[in-house]
């Protein structure tokens, strides 16, 4: 079988053209926190519901990240879905090397011991049920344990390699 050009070009960029591709896609914004020696979090994009019964959700974590070596051992997670207003914390929690859970972000130790962060419009603690291998990265599921989804205000939107607001 012959391959032609176009198509192994596009093998050659299959990475850069996910990317871009998923530059189109607005996706809502959470950051992953969880505490072993010390805590730990990070921005994520790839958060999922998967089943209601029981109550399954996902996530995509580099196994290259800082936050790997503490969420790979780590029981529970915290998951929470950051507000319009939180792109900054968004922006902190994104920031390699950056010291996360220093002033000015406001956190609290919550159940399961799980950093829970302040001022969000929902979080959940959940515990890990599996890392599913996925290239450089795992595929975490986590059973729901505890939750609040009563804050106030309007969800943050990754698009385009921005933060961003809905619109009317």
């Amino acid at each position: 079988m012959t391959v032609s050009p176009e198509l192994r070009t596009s093998r050659q960029t299959s990475s850069d053209l996910l990317r871009s591709v998923f530059r189109q896609h607005a996706a809502g914004v959470a950051v992953i926190t969880a505490h072993g020696d010390r805590p730990v979090g990070f921005t994520a994009t790839s958060l999922n519901s998967v089943a209601a019964e029981p109550a399954l959700i996902s996530f995509g974590v580099g196994t290259g990240s800082s936050s790997w070596p503490v969420l790979s051992e780590a029981e529970h997670i915290g998951v929470h879905i950051l507000g319009e207003h939180q792109a900054p914390l968004a922006a902190t929690f994104a920031r390699s090397g950056a010291d996360r859970f220093a002033p000015p972000t406001r956190w609290r130790p919550g159940p399961e011991g799980v950093p829970l962060l302040d001022g969000v419009l929902a979080w959940l603690v959940a515990r890990v049920v599996a890392k599913v291998p996925a290239g450089d990265h795992r595929i975490v599921i986590a059973e729901v344990v505890d939750g609040d989804p009563q804050g106030e205000g309007r969800p943050l939107l990754y698009h385009q390699g921005r933060f961003n607001a809905l619109r009317d």
